[in-house]
């Protein structure tokens, strides 16, 4: 078992990764329970792996219930977060109880922003099976759900209590989300780590292919990656955590042409965020256009979007920047940009013209 600690003082916690680790859920959860049920949320995609949790927590001596949601994006709104905190209080869910995510990053970050306003906050587990949300969203304590307005606009910081990453979950993961999850992975090279990007672009075709060294090394790395960011500057308060933003301004406009919708998948749309900030970056001559096409090319290799055609995306500019204007990260009338000066080089710039990101955007093809 690889366990990566996520140092905040009285907030730590860990996470484990280890193949299987999912048998072992009675062992890992026992210290937490109070002689009271565990609530496993899910959804209706996962419900099969929920009601396997339940059973091994169940011959490990420890009561569950399930709350299973509907599937998909739609599920981060404020219809499902009133169903969800009021199963929660039908079961009677104590401060010092425990709810348990499982499932991807729509799960949890439902669930933690749930928890972090039920009773003026409650304590949760992640049990992430996607890659990306193994990767990301479960690490870290951000959590939140969509509004009208855009995406991840209401939410809240809070830490779950302990993260368990069983690699083995992802055996049943469609292709599909498995290469959007792989995009955070690949994010983590670009952003200070040319080396692990070397990596990737070496064994990126492997882990998506299900090769299991490949697959728990890739999900380690990344994790402490993020674990490390986090500790630094918990809540973007510095600058050093809104490097892990890399591609999600652009990818964020593209979610919201798209509607936020299965049309294109939020790591698809950070894949082909990073892409663009990257060819912007060299279009404005601060990145060697090398580094650019070699992240495209990556990117392009494993079946991911790399431009706005590959993405499916042909609005204007104009209408692009018009989504970014709702971005959560906007100040004073700003919009800070991640951009970067080559691979393994991401900086927060935060004098980007949005009139000249429409211009280049314009420029792309279609």
């Amino acid at each position: 078992m690889r366990v990566v600690p996520v140092a905040l003082g009285a907030r730590s916690y860990d996470v484990r990764i280890a193949a299987g680790i999912l048998t072992q859920a009675a062992a890992q959860l026992s210290p937490l329970s109070r002689g009271r049920p565990f609530v496993i949320v899910t959804d209706a995609h996962v419900a099969p792996h929920a009601a396997r949790l339940a059973a091994l927590l169940h011959n490990g001596g420890l009561a569950s219930d399930i709350i299973t949601l509907p599937a998909g994006e739609a599920t981060k709104s404020w219809g499902q977060l009133e169903a969800l905190t009021d199963a929660l209080l039908e079961r009677g869910i104590e401060r010092g109880d425990h709810v348990v995510a499982l499932g991807g990053g729509v799960i949890g970050d439902l669930v933690g922003f749930a928890t972090s306003i039920l009773k003026r906050g409650c304590n949760f587990v992640q049990i992430p099976t996607t890659l990306l949300a193994q990767v990301d969203s479960s690490v870290g304590g951000k959590t939140a759900i969509n509004s009208r307005a855009g995406k991840n606009l209401i939410g809240a910081f809070h830490q779950p209590a302990l993260v368990l990453i069983d690699p083995d979950l992802l055996d049943t993961l469609p292709l599909r989300d498995l290469r959007a999850g792989y995009a955070e992975v690949v994010k983590y090279g670009l952003i200070d780590d040319p080396e692990f990007f070397a990596w990737c672009e070496a064994n990126g075709a492997a882990l998506l292919a299900g090769d299991p060294a490949a697959r728990e090394y890739a999900i380690a790395h990344s994790v402490a990656a993020k674990a490390r960011i986090v500790a630094e500057d918990e809540r973007e308060t510095t600058g050093v955590r809104a490097l892990l933003n890399l591609g999600h301004t652009f990818g964020h406009a593209l979610e919201a042409e798209t509607g936020f919708s299965d049309a294109l998948l939020h790591g698809e749309g950070v894949a082909a965020g990073m892409a663009l900030a990257f060819a912007y970056s060299a279009r404005r001559g601060q990145c060697d256009s090398g580094d650019a096409a070699r992240v495209a090319a990556h990117l392009q290799a494993v079946g991911l979007p790399h431009d706005l055609a590959s993405a499916g995306i042909t609005a204007s500019g104009a209408t692009l920047v018009g989504h970014m204007l709702h971005d959560k990260k906007m100040d004073g009338g700003t919009l800070p940009f991640l951009l970067a000066r080559g691979i393994g080089q991401t900086y927060l710039d935060k004098r980007v013209d949005l009139a000249d990101v429409a211009a280049f955007l314009d420029e792309l093809p279609r």
